[in-house]
């Protein structure tokens, strides 16, 4: 199935696209999956998933190239090691540090995906349990942990996540039939299409942001990349404990709802620095830190799908969209997934093994053009990007109203960002709100109005424990963060 010359071809066109969108900063991994959406209603249910799977973990290596070159990020994954990278080129070590990242993003990749075939189909023989109840509880809990790791002001991840669940209920009631919030609308009384909104919240936000610059405006790259990928093969043994670390618990973050390749690198480099036998070493242009962070992105892009096949629960933003991808398609994400459509399942798995080992070829083009691709004007890319955005809106449905709903999302997106409020709970909730709330009525239908019903079964009870427990966590987080905030303006 994957090793046919449509599906790889799509593979290398996606993944030459995900590096391009990669490079240029402030164009994210998220952004190219969005813009590639469009594409995708023209493809089958695999080379479909192909594309976003390999352009996201171009994506991701990509955005490594301006962090090293101009001390830009390209990608949010790859803000925690871009002091590193920029100073060991600093050093005379970009090729080195460019080296590291794609080959460490290459082997996090590869372990992310022998922990996803792994771990997947097991979770999903154990999911084969679950009713209406557990569903139920799993969704809150992946609406509860994404607020936990939404980072900054806990209230404001709980308002953009309550925003998001009055955005999923526009439209009719999945059982009562009854309209709400659709203003006479009949263009709402479908609901709003997540795509739209996906293409609005983190493409047109992010144009909008960049709007000010001029358009003849472009980095001016003066480092040469030289001899890439040496010396890279003595450190990765050196470190190879950090490198296989970093990969499993890129993996395990991954899996959590809500978390992503960004909070994978954070945490996978603060807990490098903690074991490392030279902490001061870190934030000096040290390959330590920047080999455990640059592991576990690439293995937190596999660890996302684990809920997505198995729950249908978005593990971040790139999975949010493959699930919308996949219900274009007939497909619904689930644990009868891996029984009604295993051979797409396993084929999957390939093409992840495929995508992150086309990272070392295509990333070492990538190293030597780097000053090409970063050098393009915005006066010729933004254009473009908006062309692709407005495409893709409309293909949702062949409606215009679908572009002015991208387009009130992308002010509303650039209004949050401008403000500090995070997106990713707001697009979990408009995914899972629908879940929780057709779960909740099954079983409480089911249950002739019993509320107790929702915690009779084992696996209910403890889903519903370890809920109450991350909201705890939210309180408990949100008040210590108002106590700092008041003691130092007594200060």
């Amino acid at each position: 199935m994957v090793f046919t010359w449509e599906v790889m071809f799509i593979i290398l066109a996606a993944s030459i696209f995900g590096l391009f969108m990669g490079a240029i900063p402030g164009l994210t991994a998220t952004m190219a999956t969005a813009l590639l959406v469009p594409v995708t209603f023209f493809m089958e249910p695999l080379p479909a998933i192909a594309a976003i799977v390999s352009a996201t973990a171009m994506a991701i290596v990509a955005g490594d190239l301006p962090g090293a070159l101009l001390r830009m990020p390209g990608t949010p994954a790859s803000a925690v090691y871009t002091d590193e990278a920029y100073l060991m080129g600093k050093q005379g070590k970009v090729g080195v540090a460019l080296g590291l990242n794609v080959t460490c993003s290459m082997i996090g990749g590869v372990i992310g995906v022998i922990c996803l075939a792994t771990l997947a189909p097991l979770i999903a023989d154990f999911a084969i349990q679950f009713t209406s109840d557990e569903y139920f509880w799993l969704a809150l809990l992946g609406l509860s942990c994404a607020i936990l790791v939404s980072g900054g002001d806990p209230l404001k991840g709980a308002i953009s996540m309550f925003a998001g669940l009055a955005i999923s209920m526009v439209g009719m009631d999945s059982v009562s039939g009854q309209t709400r919030f659709t203003l006479g609308s009949y263009d709402l009384l479908a609901g709003i299409s997540i795509l739209p909104v996906l293409i609005g919240l983190f493409a047109i936000s992010e144009l909008i942001r960049r709007m000010p610059e001029s358009k003849n405006a472009r980095p001016q790259v003066q480092t040469q990349v030289k001899k890439p990928f040496a010396g890279v093969g003595s450190l990765l043994w050196k470190y190879k404990f950090g490198v296989a670390r970093s990969g499993v618990l890129g993996t395990l973050i991954g899996a959590l709802p809500g978390a992503g390749a960004d909070i994978a690198s954070w945490i996978s480099y603060a807990i490098a620095r903690k074991f490392s036998r030279t902490p001061e070493k870190f934030g000096t242009g040290h390959p330590e830190g920047l080999i455990s962070a640059s592991s576990a992105n690439n293995a937190s892009l596999s660890g996302a799908y684990i809920p997505a096949l198995v729950f249908g629960i978005p593990g971040d933003t790139i999975t949010a969209i493959i699930i919308g991808v996949l219900m274009t398609k007939g497909i619904t994400p689930g644990p009868d997934v891996f029984v009604n459509e295993a051979p797409l399942v396993n084929a999957i798995f390939m093409v992840f093994i495929v995508a992150n080992v086309l990272l070392l070829p295509l990333g070492f083009l990538a190293i030597k053009g780097a000053r090409h691709i970063l050098s393009i004007p915005s006066g010729v890319l933004y254009p473009l990007i908006l062309v692709f955005c407005m495409v893709g809106a409309f293909a949702a449905n062949n409606s215009m109203f679908d572009i002015w709903i991208m387009l009130a999302f992308g002010l509303l997106g650039f209004v949050m960002s401008e403000n500090d409020f995070p997106v990713g709970p707001l697009i979990l909730a408009v995914i899972l709100g629908p879940i929780i709330e057709s779960n909740f009525m099954r079983s409480i239908i089911k249950a002739n109005g019993d509320l107790t019903a929702f915690v009779e079964r084992p696996i209910a009870t403890v889903l519903a424990v370890a809920a109450v427990l991350i909201w705890g966590m939210i309180v408990v987080n949100g008040i210590a963060a108002t106590r700092r905030k008041t003691n130092m303006s007594f200060s």
